[in-house]
């Protein structure tokens, strides 16, 4: 059952961050794609926007996506991690900590779950258990 727990954690986290980065590349699930992800970002002050832009999307898609399958898992957690605590350091560390007042309490809960499993490992229903 351990192993089933880890799958679902690694599918829910991992297809969520897939969907963040295809907002932003695509504008796909309502997002603004990498032009209008681009603006946002230069205006609170991440330069060049849309280069940041192309690297946040890409880091959630491809994180969010070897997080799911469970491929290269410690690093698919450190891409999640990283940035989880950009998201916090530019957008709601200000704010505190309860997400009620727009704080950083779902990135930390993010953080966490990603570093934890990149530590503890994916589970035997990961592709990382049949090329490790």
């Amino acid at each position: 059952m351990v192993d089933f727990g880890l799958l679902i954690i690694r599918l829910v986290i991992g297809i969520l961050f897939i969907g963040h980065g295809a907002q932003k590349l695509f504008g796909w699930f309502g997002g603004y794609g990498i032009k209008g992800t681009g603006g946002w970002f230069e205006s609170i002050g991440m330069k060049p926007g849309t280069t940041m832009a192309v690297l946040a999307g890409l880091t959630e898609f491809i994180g969010g996506a070897l997080f799911a399958l469970g491929l290269l898992t410690p690093f698919a957690g450190v891409l999640i991690a990283g940035t989880m605590v950009v998201a916090i350091i530019k957008v709601h560390g200000p704010n505190g900590l309860w997400i009620t007042a727009n704080g950083y309490e779902y990135n930390l809960t993010l953080i966490a779950v990603a570093i934890g499993i990149a530590l503890i490992g994916p589970g035997r229903y990961a592709l990382d258990a049949f090329f490790l």
